[in-house]
């Protein structure tokens, strides 16, 4: 094992993108493990954005991202990728330039992405500028999405991947198998497996919630979702926490929505683990984040997956049904259906939560320690 007195500390650069959220809470939650290990290193947040000239391709990224959470739309996003990923081969030159610049200039020991799309270029840039530097990829997504969105075929660099099929996608895409590291799962903030006693009663009414009504949390993520307005109307019975992030006009609107059961809605918090503690259900986007989140609490999830669902993301909606620990739906329109389905089987669903061991994020610091200590000896 490392430790301060057999080496100097060293620099981990883990990188990351600002926009769309999911990216930069799975870099905070690695930062966040590795302070609790107590490991001699100096882990620096790298916003991409940083590296690369915001008003160029950095702009683009956001773009990217942005049309990813106002929008949603699948075929939107597919013609983007394609446009973003066409734009990385002509221009990759160019941005391996920039990215080498910035590692010759900060020198980090290890470099750890937890972006996808640009891992050819930061391989690369991190090859020339530091040649002995290890390049990890950490794949924050249950399965890649090929071609060349998190895996690059026979790319000599570390991958960590949270699932059987995205370690299958490594191995098919030729990459070393010594190379190919398995996680328990995606990578969540240590604060989920917090072990400290909660009264569920005395939390429920203090939001004026009834602690005998099964409760489900809607959240969609940093910025809610519109689709949000039409789940809330058509569950006006059934007891809820809406979570809507930083999108006021949108809990604004929910607000005014008529119920005939208790209802909460929550703006922007960071208090999600305490309403996942207070909830029996979960409803939202088959995110990779939210649903390892909800899980950790032992919430079954109610997703939807069709021909608008992120491609990224079809995937996780077919793990939910594999694993048993949820619903999955063809349309929010059937959300009703699908919430009795869950509240008549609670106990089984639960149960096959609690089944799913996660353990990715205090996984995670043992692999690159044990990387850093091949490289470094």
């Amino acid at each position: 094992m490392l430790t301060a007195t057999t080496v100097r500390t060293l620099t981990i650069d883990v990188v990351y993108i600002k926009a769309g959220g999911g990216h930069r809470a799975a870099a905070v939650a690695l930062d966040a493990a590795i302070r609790e290990q107590d490991l001699p290193w100096r882990v620096r947040l790298v916003d991409l954005v940083d590296i690369l000239d915001p008003q160029d391709i950095g702009r683009r990224i956001t773009d990217y991202y942005n049309v990813r959470l106002t929008h949603g739309l699948t075929l939107g996003l597919t013609r983007e990728r394609h446009v973003l990923q066409a734009a990385l081969r002509m221009g990759h030159r160019a941005v391996t330039r920039r990215m080498r610049t910035h590692w010759s200039a900060s020198r980090p020991d290890l470099v750890v992405s937890l972006v996808p799309h640009f891992n050819r270029q930061m391989f690369d840039s991190v090859r020339l500028a530091l040649p002995r530097t290890p390049y990890v990829t950490v794949l924050t997504d249950f399965a890649d999405l090929p071609p060349r969105y998190w895996i690059e075929p026979r790319q000599a660099q570390h991958w960590i991947c949270g699932t059987p099929r995205a370690v299958l996608q490594a191995q098919a895409a030729g990459c070393d198998p010594a190379r190919i590291h398995r996680t328990s799962g995606m990578v969540i903030h240590p604060d989920f497996y917090q072990d400290d006693p909660v009264d569920r009663a005395a939390g429920m009414l203090s939001l004026g919630l009834d602690p005998s009504r099964p409760t489900g949390l809607v959240m969609f993520g940093g910025h809610g979702s519109r689709q949000m307005r039409g789940i809330v109307k058509r569950l006006a019975d059934t007891q809820l926490i809406v979570v809507c992030g930083h999108n006021a006009d949108l809990a604004s609107s929910i607000r005014q929505i008529e119920s005939s059961a208790p209802r909460v809605v929550v703006g922007f918090t960071s208090e999600v683990r305490r309403y996942m503690r207070l909830a029996d259900f979960f409803i939202g986007k088959p995110g990779p984040g939210s649903i390892s989140e909800a899980l950790s609490q032992r919430l079954p999830v109610i997703v939807v997956s069709n021909a608008w669902t992120l491609h990224q993301e079809r995937y996780n909606a077919e793990w939910i049904e594999e694993n048993d620990v949820g619903v999955v739906l063809e349309s929010f329109r059937d959300i009703r259906e699908g919430v009795r389905e869950v509240v008549d089987n609670m106990a089984a669903y639960r149960a096959a939560a609690g089944r799913i061991t996660n353990r990715a994020v205090f996984e995670i610091p043992a692999l690159l320690e044990n990387i850093l200590t091949k490289n470094l000896w």
